[in-house]
């Protein structure tokens, strides 16, 4: 029986961190601010790959007062979030993901970020789909203070 989950993730643009969106480390003056890489893109698939299998968000798995993840690499939650999945005798269908971002430029990097999720999850990568878009200089986003990440994951688990 498939199920779906959505997550959502937003973060802070901050000077003095990197900025890692799918796992890519993209050159840009500021980075997302977080306890861990703070890697929206992937928190937002982490929290909708959880949610397909009724279980509480990533807050709950990788509290941000728990040291361990201390700028640990999203990675380790998506592929936590599969293992969930496989726990359940289910397997991860699809994903789908958006980023909001004034700045930089999402596209060069997609094929990437594609790959990085695709292995982090045990998934083909023609199975995940990344898009971008603009805030059109609207709120937070287009400020550029922060950026922000919505995913769809698809599962299928025995009934």
């Amino acid at each position: 029986m498939i199920h779906v989950g959505i997550g959502y993730d937003v973060h802070p643009l901050v000077e003095g961190r990197k900025l890692v969106l799918g796992g890519v480390e993209i050159a840009h003056s500021k980075g997302l601010d977080g306890h861990s890489d703070a890697d929206a893109l992937a928190h937002a698939i982490t929290d909708a790959i959880l949610g397909a299998i009724g279980e509480v968000d990533i807050g709950h798995f990788f509290p941000n007062t728990d040291p361990r993840w201390k700028g640990a690499p999203s990675k380790v939650f998506l592929a936590e979030a599969a293992r969930q999945v496989s726990l359940r005798g289910g397997r991860i269908v699809n994903i789908d993901a958006s980023l909001m971002a004034e700045q930089p430029k999402i596209f060069p990097h997609i094929a990437a970020m594609k790959q990085n999720l695709g292995a982090a999850l045990g998934l083909d990568p023609k199975k995940v789909g990344v898009k971008a878009t603009t805030n059109e200089r609207l709120g937070f986003i287009g400020r550029e203070e922060g950026i922000a990440a919505m995913a769809v994951a698809s599962v299928d688990l025995p009934e």
